[in-house]
């Protein structure tokens, strides 16, 4: 722990002291590395053209799906593009292979986030990811000039799932989250201060069932790795909208164009939980790529942008002031402690 702290310490300082000379700071794509708990974790980090150290800025953590990695999710989603629109910096963490000790495989040697739901480590120890998105945000902190107010967390599938749990146990850092077709597998009584939730998925999604039960490919063929029984939908968004204080029932629905809108407001805070169903949309990101054929996933849709969509509800809901002063004193508390 004290080392860790000391560490970053002097990281921050050198990045202050030598901002300019930090290639990684510089406009693009770069790849960042650090050590959690001895392993070797990495992230792609995109920096806008408009970034300037002086101003700081929003960060949008996208969470790669089971099996992908930050790069494909970079291509898949459009966040970079977002990026350069915005000016926001752009982070695509890669999760760890089950066996770190052999090359990532899209089937054989899965990158996989630990998101709570026990599916993927049987008889072995489990990546404290929690602890790695900590960690990350210290990194980022003390290399980036970063609005503590806006650091938002987005995913897709096993990378939503994920999402959902660093908003609950990173609270006091995140100021909402964008899970994209995943489930909250954890119980989460209450999540404080509050974050507010945009919710996405298809109507069509075969590994991401609307009404819940095992993912099947759109073959119907089932995948091992990753077949155990989801929760229905609804059911991840009422736990989290009662984590956060909103009502049972939505403010207000709407519907155009095959996308269902629902929004749950009133909660701590002025949180609210916002739930968007896709007519037809398979496992995929909507108005985006997929790297899977739709044999297996299903269809893509241009209904709606997802990164659109989630970035017009980010920008809604920075933190307060009463939970930013919470942020700050975190600090590196976070990324010292232990996560179940």
């Amino acid at each position: 722990m004290g080392l860790w702290s000391a560490g970053l310490s002097l990281l921050a300082f050198l990045v202050q002291d030598a901002h300019g000379r930090d290639k990684s700071a510089g406009p693009g794509s770069h790849t960042l590395t650090i050590a959690v708990d001895g392993l070797e974790r990495t992230c792609l980090v995109h920096v806008p053209a408009r970034y300037k150290p002086q101003t700081p800025s929003a960060v949008v953590i996208m969470l790669h799906g089971g099996g992908g990695t930050g790069r494909a999710a970079l291509w898949e989603t459009g966040w970079a593009d977002k990026s350069e629109k915005e000016g926001f910096l752009a982070i695509f963490p890669n999760a760890m292979a089950r066996d770190p000790a052999r090359p990532s495989h899209f089937s054989r040697n899965p990158q996989l986030w630990n998101d709570g739901s026990g599916r993927f480590y049987p008889g072995q120890k489990a990546p404290d990811d929690v602890r790695f998105i900590a960690a990350l945000l210290d990194d980022l902190s003390a290399r980036y000039s970063v609005d503590k107010s806006r650091i938002f967390v987005t995913g897709f599938s096993n990378g939503a799932s994920m999402g959902f749990r660093v908003g609950a146990e990173l609270s006091q850092r995140i100021a909402a989250i964008a899970p994209v077709a995943g489930a909250l597998w954890l119980d989460v009584p209450a999540v404080r201060p509050p974050v507010s939730l945009c919710y996405i998925t298809g109507t069509a999604d075969p590994l991401n069932l609307i009404e819940g039960g095992v993912p099947k490919l759109a073959t119907g063929a089932s995948d091992k790795i990753r077949a155990k029984p989801k929760p229905p939908v609804r059911d991840s968004i009422l736990k989290w909208a009662g984590a956060i204080g909103c009502p049972a029932l939505p403010a207000t629905t709407a519907e155009a164009n095959g996308v269902r809108t629902e929004t749950y407001s009133s909660g701590q805070g002025g949180a609210e939980v916002v739930y968007i169903a896709v007519e037809g949309l398979g496992h995929t990101w909507a108005g985006g790529k997929s790297l899977l054929p739709e044999i297996m996933v299903g269809q893509t849709s241009d209904k709606i942008s997802a990164t659109d969509v989630i970035w017009a509800f980010f920008q809604k809901h920075a933190k307060s002031s009463e939970a930013k002063k919470a942020s700050a004193q975190a600090g590196l508390k976070d990324a010292g402690q232990p996560h179940s």
